[in-house]
């Protein structure tokens, strides 16, 4: 089985990190971490240590990927993460997706609430959506 769980620096994001770092170990199953985002900076490198540290918590072996080509065009973010992370699933096979059901604060609140709903929406892949 192969899990996708994407990030995005929020604390429900990590939640949903450490359940999938869990179930890969309980049922041997291979993760895969990506965060989308339109650049590369301090931010990016500390949310991607942070990743690493609970998955070495965890005791499960992922290299966090960052995906910076997010072209968000007349899209919302949201809605343009949610598509980015379906057109990962079709071209990488996976199986499941586990992920946070919203980011941190209103906005991002918001925002993820609207990925995690891009993702559920075509009942192309099994989603685990943590609080």
């Amino acid at each position: 089985m192969d899990i996708l769980a994407p990030i995005d620096g929020s604390d429900c994001s990590f939640r949903a990190l450490r359940f999938a770092a869990d179930f890969a170990r309980r049922y041997e199953a291979d993760l895969d971490v990506v965060h989308f985002t339109d650049s590369r900076g301090r931010d990016t490198e500390s949310l991607l240590e942070r990743a690493e540290e609970l998955l070495d918590e965890e005791g499960v072996r992922a290299d966090p990927e960052v995906v910076t080509d997010v072209r968000l065009g007349n899209l919302k973010a949201s809605d343009q993460v949610g598509r980015d992370i379906l057109d990962l699933v079709e071209d990488r096979g996976y199986d499941h997706v586990v992920m946070g059901h919203h980011g941190s604060g209103m906005v991002e609140e918001l925002l993820l609430g609207s990925a995690a709903e891009t993702v559920i929406e075509p009942g192309s892949v099994t989603v685990t959506i943590v609080p």
